[in-house]
């Protein structure tokens, strides 16, 4: 009878499981820069309520809050493909997707989704400064523009910051569903590497570290951040 527990297989496959560390941290950072763009930008056109596309902010937040990130990903990746074809046949093209990493798939559906939730960050941390602070950039004929990126937008980044952060954190752990999509990375490799002796706990352990140090990590580095751009506040400690 086997082992109930095997520590030595545990330890023997770390090297193997975290050799597709890289991919699941390209994926996480790539999906975290197109959605902290995605976020801002819709953040902006519903702070200022900008004409018919806010209501499309409104309704593309609402699906995606609405709907499992698992869900957004399949559709993503199949869905892409079928959209692609229609447009073919329609205009007459030939794109095609065939040499278009999963990959690629997975940053699209990950950076909509993460997206969504930084833009209410966002648009929150917009919002929570003074309406007042505005009125007087513009009473010494400063341009919106300007008033966003001298005074808003660094009072709002400050403010929104912590709770970027926990996006990102989320971020990274939900790359852990695009195994789904035939990516290996962290889960996948561990999932295959575990199905060869069938320790499928100890590979999940093994994971699950990799994981908390990544997020451990990440949020050491953004404590840091924080507490730079906070240096001048009073009670942040240096």
């Amino acid at each position: 009878m086997g082992k109930v527990f095997d520590a030595e297989f545990m330890i023997s496959i770390v090297p193997t499981i975290a050799s597709k560390l890289y991919i699941t941290l390209w994926i996480a950072f790539a999906s975290g820069f197109f959605a902290l763009l995605i976020g801002f930008g819709v953040a902006m056109i519903r702070y200022f309520n900008v004409r018919v596309l806010s209501g499309i902010s409104k309704a593309y937040i609402s699906i995606i809050r609405g709907t499992p990130a698992m869900v957004q990903l399949l559709i993503a990746y199949y869905g892409i493909p079928i959209a692609l074809r229609g447009l073919n046949e329609s205009l007459g093209t030939e794109l095609s997707v065939n040499g278009i990493p999963a990959s690629v798939f997975a940053i699209i559906a990950l950076s909509l989704n993460s997206g969504a939730f930084m833009s209410e960050t966002i648009r929150g941390a917009m919002l929570a400064i003074d309406s007042g602070q505005l009125e007087a950039c513009y009473s010494v004929n400063m341009t919106t523009w300007q008033a966003l990126r001298r005074i808003i937008l660094p009072q709002s980044f400050t403010n929104a910051l912590p709770a970027l952060g926990n996006s990102f954190i989320s971020l990274l752990k939900e790359t852990s569903l695009v195994f789904n999509i035939s990516v290996i990375e962290l889960m996948a490799q561990a999932k295959i590497t575990a199905s060869k002796s069938y320790r499928f706990f100890e590979a999940y352990i093994v994971v699950a570290a990799i994981y908390w140090i990544c997020c451990f990590v990440l949020e050491q580095v953004l404590a840091r951040i924080e507490i730079r751009v906070r240096k001048y506040e009073r009670g942040v400690p240096q």
